[in-house]
């Protein structure tokens, strides 16, 4: 069992991979490293319930401060991981201090994926990903009045509708044909811009933003690339992330769209792990290489890796996937991955804004898109995980029972 466990990231995984660590009974030495000031925090909440104010700070907290100092954590804010040095196993922060590490697990995550335009430094240009951004956003929301949105994923939407129902005009720009293009199916996308549009919520689709514009250092208008000026005097950059793969790079471990790791999340130096939105593992669900931004797949790797060092398990990873989505009223929830379906079945009534649209490729359930039914998200997962696979048939029958098909 390795005696010193260093750990790269404050984020879900790496807090995630500590816990599992001491509950799984490792004695050695954990140290976590993560490069924001105070406690880990979950990140979800940043753009809805946080936003709102609905949320206090001190319930952010992944864990209290007494859980790190109790488990014998060393947490190290604000400090980041200049360089790794495989062959010397130690690892030289920022700061040029030197650790030494039995094992090193990178949970480094990834970053915004920054504005490449024209007037994306001007004041008023904004993101949302950190504690700090969000901080930042919170009374400057209170002001504004005009709002372009630049991508219509889950954060951008997530913002818009909080805009909205404060009253905001509030105009979302997304490059694609619909919106969550990348994640759900079209039937899917047409029931939330349809929802976000009732709410006062504008989309320009196949829209490209060409420049921000600005008076006074500041924004105030959106030009896209057809001519067209959307005024703003707010500007939410809502356009993906990168992962955070150069340290992995400059140590010579290999890397893609992230930091390349195999069916036991290690990569290419035995040493050393890679989990969450940083890792591109290989998947049973879905493509071959995969890079998964979610929480979910976080904390399941981070248990992944705690089991492999500790002796626990050295199972591949192959954790089913699930997503979700506050957007409103209207709770997404998706198990499974929806790439290559040609086929969908609805379940439940779309107008009622509680229903399921179960995702088929070669008559093989891939994935369930699920609003307003955690009964059927769970079902999914379940099922999904143990293998039993409802058909499209079964699917498609409103009295079909999913309760009974789990017991067998």
């Amino acid at each position: 069992m390795a005696q010193t466990v260093v750990i790269a990231g404050a984020g879900h995984g790496g807090v995630q991979t500590a816990a599992s660590l001491r509950h799984n009974g490792f004695d050695g030495r954990i140290v976590m490293i993560g490069d924001e000031a105070g406690l880990p925090y979950q990140r979800p909440p940043l753009s809805k319930a946080y936003l709102q104010g609905k949320m206090p700070l001190e319930t952010l907290w992944l864990r209290p401060e007494s859980f790190y100092l109790d488990n014998r954590i060393e947490l190290m804010p604000q400090a980041r991981v200049a360089a790794i040095d495989p062959a010397a196993k130690n690892v030289t922060l920022g700061t040029g201090e030197q650790l030494a590490y039995d094992h090193l697990v990178l949970a480094v995550g990834a970053r915004n994926r920054l504005l490449p335009l024209p007037g994306a430094d001007l004041d008023g240009v904004l993101y949302i990903r950190t504690l700090a951004e969000t901080d930042a956003l919170k009374p400057r929301l209170a002001q504004a009045r005009n709002i372009v949105v630049i991508g219509a994923g889950f954060i951008g939407l997530e913002f818009a509708a909080v805009a909205a129902a404060q009253g905001k005009s509030v105009t979302v720009l997304e490059m694609t044909e619909r919106v969550m293009s990348r994640v759900v199916s079209p039937g899917m996308s047409q029931h939330f811009s349809s929802w976000h549009e009732k709410g006062g919520t504008q989309f320009r689709f196949a829209a490209r933003a060409a420049a921000v514009i600005g008076e006074n250092g500041r924004a105030v208008a959106v030009e896209t690339a057809d001519g067209a000026r959307i005024q703003a005097d707010m500007v939410i950059v809502s356009i993906g992330v990168v992962p955070n793969i150069e340290i992995a790079k400059a140590a010579g471990l290999a890397t893609g769209d992230g930091i390349v790791v195999n069916e036991q999340l290690l990569t290419s130096d035995s040493n050393i792990s890679a989990i969450g939105d940083c890792a591109q593992f290989p998947s049973v669900h879905g493509r071959r290489l995969m890079r998964l931004e979610s929480v979910q797949n976080a904390n399941d790797q981070g248990k992944a890796v705690a089991d492999r060092i500790t002796g626990k398990s050295a199972a591949p990873y192959a954790a089913v996937p699930w997503f979700w989505s506050d957007q409103g009223d209207q709770k997404l929830q998706i198990v499974g991955i929806a790439d290559g379906h040609d086929t969908v079945v609805v379940r439940g009534d779309a107008a009622s804004g509680a229903f399921s649209i179960f995702c088929y490729g070669g008559g093989t359930l891939l994935a369930i898109e699920s609003v307003n039914k955690p009964g059927d998200h769970m079902f999914g997962r379940r099922s999904m995980g143990e293998g039993k696979l409802l058909s499209a048939a079964q699917a498609g029958d409103p009295a079909f029972d999913l309760k009974k098909f789990l017991q067998g």
